[in-house]
């Protein structure tokens, strides 16, 4: 992380919400009209006039705009669960007219089934009854911009807060960056989590929605990692989707099935179960942040993930074979680069979403 609260101040803090949209020093708690200002109307200025904005459908809210240098170090938002995934997130550095972080809401804080999950973890932290939060660090030379459109059908309130320092940074800061991509039906039993981007950098962190289509196990699939010119086979290849996520056993304690946990750097934070009436198919939400662990690349990158299963009834000790699984995936890439925004070829198209069912 950059910075150290052992020493002197490096940074001049600053926060932007509702009610100081520029994140201006003395520019809190100033605004004369805003969502609640008849709520407020008795009381005048500084007493939450302002606490959040309204997205219309179609529309996109600029959240930030700093210029720097400088670095975002928190960001909380929240809105009505119904529309996680009808919000996309984007964050751009530097001037750049392409976005280095273009992800739906709900899935860049690990939650990606408009139903709320717990998480307690180093980088995100989703909390009781959609309280998001995230501690990537996001430094930038110039120019910040987050902004937030709503490509649903319901307007949405969102309130949020975007604390930042303002500061020169260390010149080989690398620049935050956030990939989406969605398998409606995995293909040939691959699904692409990032596709090859060029440059030098660190991975540091997956989330997986995954939806199983099929009865029976779903997590035999292996995670592959083709690094700096890796071809049919690649450096690091795990042992198995849950054990990516650091769970073991089909995550399923005897007597208790699924059983999720959320830890400091990895998680099964969600299960969703069908539940005879409206929910069909098992759908499960996982995140593993490597921080200690960085995966480091110096030229090019691309990761895999295999829907792999076992059939029903297979395994307890008898002969068993492994099955290609059809399911749904979407992916959230977290990493860092040595560049502000990649080529067009080497992003995903912006996401193409609809609206997923309500809990």
């Amino acid at each position: 992380m950059i910075g150290n609260i052992t020493r002197p101040p490096q940074y001049q803090s600053r926060a932007i919400t509702a009610e100081n949209f520029d994140g201006a020093k003395s520019g809190g708690g100033r605004a004369s009209n805003g969502f609640s200002e008849r709520a407020a109307s008795r009381l005048g200025p500084g007493w939450k006039v302002s606490p959040c904005i309204e997205i219309a459908p179609g529309e996109t809210a600029l959240i930030a705009d700093i210029t720097g240098p400088g670095i975002i170090q928190h960001i909380w938002m929240t809105t009505h669960f119904s529309l996680w995934r009808n919000l996309i997130l984007r964050m751009y550095w530097e001037g750049e007219s392409e976005p280095a972080v273009e992800v739906p809401y709900g899935d860049f804080f690990c939650n990606g089934w408009n139903v709320f999950s717990q998480v307690s973890s180093q980088m995100v932290a989703a909390n009781p009854h959609g309280g998001f939060n995230t501690y990537w660090q996001m430094p930038f030379t110039s120019h910040a911009k987050i902004t937030v459109e709503n490509v649903g059908y319901e307007p949405a309130n969102l309130y949020y807060q975007v604390d930042y320092g303002l500061g020169e940074i260390p010149a080989d800061s690398l620049h935050f960056h956030a990939q989406w991509r969605r398998s409606r039906f995995v293909e040939d039993g691959v699904h692409t989590i990032l596709d090859t981007i060029t440059g030098s950098g660190r991975y540091v962190g997956t989330y997986l929605a995954w939806q199983s289509n099929s009865p029976g196990w779903w997590g035999e699939g292996e995670l592959k990692f083709f690094l700096d010119g890796d071809d049919e086979y690649p450096t690091i290849c795990g042992t198995g989707t849950e054990d990516y996520f650091g769970g073991a056993w089909n995550f399923d304690i005897p007597g208790r099935g699924y059983t999720e946990f959320t830890a400091p750097y990895l998680g099964l934070n969600q299960v969703l179960p069908p539940d005879g009436l409206y929910r069909s198919q098992q759908r499960f939400g996982m995140y593993r942040w490597h921080l200690d662990d960085a995966i480091s690349f110096f030229n090019d990158l691309r990761i895999t993930v295999q829907a792999l299963g076992i059939g029903p009834g297979q395994g307890n000790g008898l002969p068993h074979r492994y099955r290609i699984l059809k399911d749904d995936l979407a992916s959230t890439a977290i990493f860092y680069l040595d560049r502000p925004s990649l080529p067009t070829e080497e992003r995903p198209h912006t996401p193409d979403l609809l609206e997923l069912e309500v809990e």
